[in-house]
């Protein structure tokens, strides 16, 4: 089955890491270098969004700490923020850990942040293509590498119970599922899905599907934006299949369950590469299985 989308916002920059909190969508607008937020209207065009934080090194990234205080990564800087009463401040400098831009992140119950990074400069054809990790960062600011060999760490989500990370690996089209240790750590890393058998490659592909960001469903399946291949949100079981797939107007690149009933699929789009145009657009579609698990 396929299905369409209706805008809500337009007219952003690049949106990015959708969340739904506290009855509103959160999101993170790179390109403007703002987190923002908007309360869905009855009537979409109505819908306005309100300005939460702005991060100079490009926000990306969003959770919650268990005491509500909002995480936010910094993706240029390679720091993770936490938003107080009088502004960001740093939790931790991920600069000895990340080799490259920081990017998506998860927060658990316990207010642990998984975070990934892009490993290496992949908007330089002469860069050398490397693997790269996620890391844990404590709510005390603690960081540490818990996952190594990624190919381009992405949208990340933790199953229902705690219990299991997935990751999107965009420069491999597949999906990797760890186990978590209740201190924290990931092990028993398997193949959760997988869209193609090529592997990593080091010259990205535009025509392979590329997984970004992840959202999970009380079903156990993964929606999965991707903005290269098909250009649609992939809904995944595990193991591969693709059992539904929705069009946007140009290319996916995040997708958040939301909405008083978690079946309000909020997806990011935009247009790679081009910047300054305004053709950020965070569009929606109702769906029959509601969102679990974080973020």
């Amino acid at each position: 089955m396929t299905r369409e989308t209706t805008v809500l916002l337009d007219g952003l920059g690049f949106p990015e890491g959708p969340r739904w909190h506290q009855g509103k969508l959160w999101f993170s607008d790179q390109e403007t270098c703002r987190v923002m937020r908007v309360k869905p209207s009855a009537k979409l065009r109505d819908a306005r969004a309100e300005f939460i934080a702005e991060v100079p090194g490009q926000p990306s990234g969003l959770g919650w700490l268990p005491d509500g205080r909002l995480l936010i990564v910094s993706m240029k800087d390679r720091r993770l923020l936490r938003l107080d009463p009088d502004g960001p401040t740093e939790v931790a400098d991920l600069r000895r850990l990340a080799s490259y831009h920081c990017n998506d992140m998860v927060v658990d119950r316990r207010g642990r942040a998984y975070v990934g990074h892009f490993g290496y400069d992949i908007s330089d054809p002469s860069a050398n293509a490397k693997l790269a990790e996620i890391l844990l960062v404590t709510p005390d600011g603690q960081a540490r590498v818990v996952a190594d060999e990624l190919a381009f760490p992405n949208g990340i989500v933790i199953t229902p119970d705690g219990g299991t990370l997935i990751v999107a690996e965009t420069f491999a089209a597949r999906l990797s599922a760890f186990d978590i240790a209740p201190d924290g750590s990931l092990g028993n890393r398997r193949t959760w899905a997988r869209f193609d058998k090529r592997g990593f490659e080091d010259r990205f592909d535009t025509t392979r599907t590329a997984p970004d960001g992840i959202c999970l469903d009380a079903e156990g399946a993964l929606w999965v934006a991707s903005p290269f291949g098909s250009q649609q949100v992939l809904r995944v079981l595990e193991g591969g299949e693709v059992v539904d797939r929705i069009d946007v107007a140009t290319q996916p690149f995040a997708a958040m369950l939301g909405g008083p009933d978690q079946r309000t699929l909020s997806v990011c789009t935009s247009v790679y590469g081009e910047q300054g145009l305004g053709k950020g657009r965070i569009e929606t579609v109702r769906v029959d299985v509601p969102g679990a698990g974080r973020p």
